[in-house]
Formats: C-alpha cells, sequence, structure tokens
C-alpha cells in the first residue's frame, strides 16, 4: 500500500494575511515551497549538472529549451489544435497538460555549452562544469 502525502493548499487569505505581516515586502507574492507537479530529475556528477523531464507523447518539435543568461526554462504549450475533431472518448486517461519548467543556473556550470537529447519520451540534458570550477591540485613553492 502506498504512502498519501497531503499537499497544503494556500488559499488567498491565507496569502493576504502572510504579506500583511511581512512589512518589508511590497507587494504580494504567492507561496514559494510549491512542488513540482511535472516528472523531473535533477542531479550533478563530476562532469556537470543532468536534467531528465518526462517528455511522453511529445515529439523534438514540440518541446522548447530556452536559455537566457543563466536561466534554463523547459516548455510545452499545448494549443486547441491538438483536440480532435468529430471523435467521442469512452476514456481519456493520459494526461496532455502542458508544462513551462524554469531554473537559475549556478556560474559554476556553462549553460552555453547546454546538450540536448530526446529518447522514447525523456528529454535529457547536460550542462557541463566550467573549467575554473574543476578541482585541480596546486603544488606549494
Amino acid at each position: 500500500m502506498g504512502t498519501l502525502f497531503l499537499e497544503r493548499k494556500f488559499s488567498p487569505l491565507d496569502i493576504l494575511v502572510r504579506n500583511f505581516f511581512q512589512a518589508e515586502q511590497e507587494e504580494f507574492t504567492t507561496p514559494t515551497n510549491r512542488i513540482i507537479n511535472h516528472p523531473v530529475d535533477i542531479y550533478e556528477d563530476k562532469t556537470g549538472l543532468f536534467f531528465d523531464i518526462a517528455c511522453t507523447g511529445l515529439t523534438k518539435k514540440m518541446v522548447k529549451v530556452d536559455v537566457e543568461e543563466d536561466v534554463l526554462r523547459v516548455s510545452y504549450d499545448k494549443s486547441e489544435l491538438d483536440k480532435i475533431e468529430d471523435t467521442h472518448f469512452y476514456h481519456s486517461g493520459i494526461a496532455k497538460r502542458g508544462f513551462n519548467l524554469g531554473w537559475k543556473i549556478a556560474r559554476r556550470f556553462d549553460i552555453s555549452k547546454i546538450e540536448a537529447s530526446m529518447k522514447d519520451g525523456l528529454l535529457k540534458l547536460f550542462i557541463p562544469l566550467t573549467p575554473e570550477s574543476k578541482s585541480k591540485t596546486i603544488s606549494i613553492k
């Protein structure tokens, strides 16, 4: 039997009260402890940073990968053209939701040399470490 985790939902009143008592803020914001609802694995090894993003049922042309300065953004916009006219579904169990994911990448990774590949519905991104950030041994004179 699986474990059930309950996610706390914030109502507009919760956000208003929280922002009212945080006087140093000048604008209302949403809670920052959001849970990513899209299946993503992010990991790092000695060569760089890796992203594995589930894109089941999508092609390379449907998924957009943008890099702007130090921000990586991966998105898929489900358009109304995806709907099939004159078709009656008896059951529709495959979720075909759009997504817009973004991450701020640390300077120790060279985002200008990002590599992307897609196979079997899995988008793989690799961002190598910058040569300056790799560990090296320095001899003392």
